[in-house]
């Protein structure tokens, strides 16, 4: 699976997309605007832009970087059995607020799930900043490499994106299905913080539902 379709042209789209390109994927680059507007992203990033449509076509393994208020805007049907990396995390001061998210009810990527439902959903990327993305990957160095964590319903999705991280620089975590992906959401301990295989299994047994850390202090 050498083709990546990016739905999301903000910080961590681009970034991935060179993240993914400089690892020899073809990366195809989508926003929610004309794809002409991402002609001087695409010269600079090396990527191929297209219409999310386009980018959903392009290949089977999808990334969603988009504001995850605009979940339910993702075509289902044109996802449909589609594996889909999601990326995006719940700001309530930007989103508004999701009652079935406050009271810990639900995680964000379940609500994705039940949106896409017949796609294939793998919790990742979202729990590093997007100037990090490059800066920290270490394909050519296995040791002592930022981990990031994993969460899913489908074990071979998962494994797929378990090969993809290690082969463009990062170890992982499979923290179980997207039931535990709370562990890694905004807020928590291992949120957005460089931190190794080892640190991140600390960081994700530490985290609690109802505690968050100050807001902005991961960056």
């Amino acid at each position: 699976m050498k083709k990546i379709g990016i739905i999301g042209a903000g910080f961590v789209g681009q970034a991935c997309a060179k993240l993914f390109i400089q690892a020899g994927y073809q990366v195809m680059l989508s926003n929610s605007r004309d794809k002409k507007s991402l002609y001087s992203v695409a010269s600079s990033l090396g990527c191929q832009i297209g219409s999310q449509q386009e980018a959903i076509e392009f290949s089977d393994l999808i990334l969603v970087a988009i504001p995850f208020i605009n979940y339910t805007l993702l075509p289902k049907d044109l996802l449909s059995k589609k594996i889909i990396i999601d990326t995006m995390n719940y700001y309530p001061d930007r989103d508004g607020h999701f009652e079935q998210l406050d009271n810990h009810q639900i995680t964000t990527s379940e609500l994705v799930a039940q949106h896409l439902d017949q796609s294939k959903i793998v919790k990742a990327f979202n729990a590093i900043l997007a100037k990090d993305i490059v800066k920290d990957a270490k394909p050519d160095d296995k040791t002592d490499r930022r981990a990031l964590p994993v969460a899913g319903n489908d074990m071979p999705s998962k494994q797929i994106i378990f090969n993809l991280l290690e082969q463009v620089g990062f170890d992982y975590i499979d923290t179980g299905d997207l039931s535990q992906s709370w562990r890694f959401e905004r807020a928590k301990p291992a949120y957005c913080v460089p931190l190794n295989r080892d640190q991140l299994s600390e960081a994700l047994a530490k985290a609690s539902k109802e505690e968050e850390l100050p807001h902005n202090s991961w960056k």
